[in-house]
């Protein structure tokens, strides 16, 4: 099997969300990716009364938008702590390739990184992590050195 090669910070990219161009920590410790949202709400719509999962992606009001495809999950963050998730199936750009991501809504509002990549998608898509690669931009041990 062939393995791609990336960095511990990547600049990646979901289309459908209209995301461009933002830095996402690579993390092997994480099992699951998370996108930084705001206004993470279920709405009605209709007669039927049909459920969407309205969400503001990095928090930027312009992104705002809704799906009727998702699903809502339990986690354990960092802290251990078992957290609501809304999970959404979208594709994201890495090194110029286009991959499907199942990626978590969350706020991620005190975090350093509005995105974070899991190695679930790591595992998926046969990627492999450098910590070499981009280091200049891993900025979350400057308190301790």
């Amino acid at each position: 099997m062939k393995h791609n090669t990336i960095g511990c910070f990547e600049i990646i990219s979901l289309p459908t969300l209209g995301v461009e161009h933002e830095w996402a920590k690579i993390d092997t410790g994480a099992y699951s990716g998370a996108l930084h949202c705001t206004d993470i709400k279920i709405v009605r719509r209709g007669v039927l009364r049909k459920r969407y999962l309205k969400f503001t992606p990095l928090g930027n009001p312009a992104l705002a938008t809704e799906t009727d495809t998702f699903v809502k999950t339990y986690v354990r963050s960092a802290t251990g702590h078992r957290i609501k998730r809304y999970i959404i199936d979208t594709k994201v750009i890495v090194g110029g390739t286009t991959y499907p991501i199942r990626i978590g809504l969350a706020d991620r509002t005190d975090l350093k990184k509005s995105i974070l990549i899991g190695r679930r998608f790591l595992r998926e898509n046969a990627l492999l992590v450098d910590v070499q690669i981009n280091q200049e931009h891993d900025d979350e041990g400057e308190a301790t050195r």
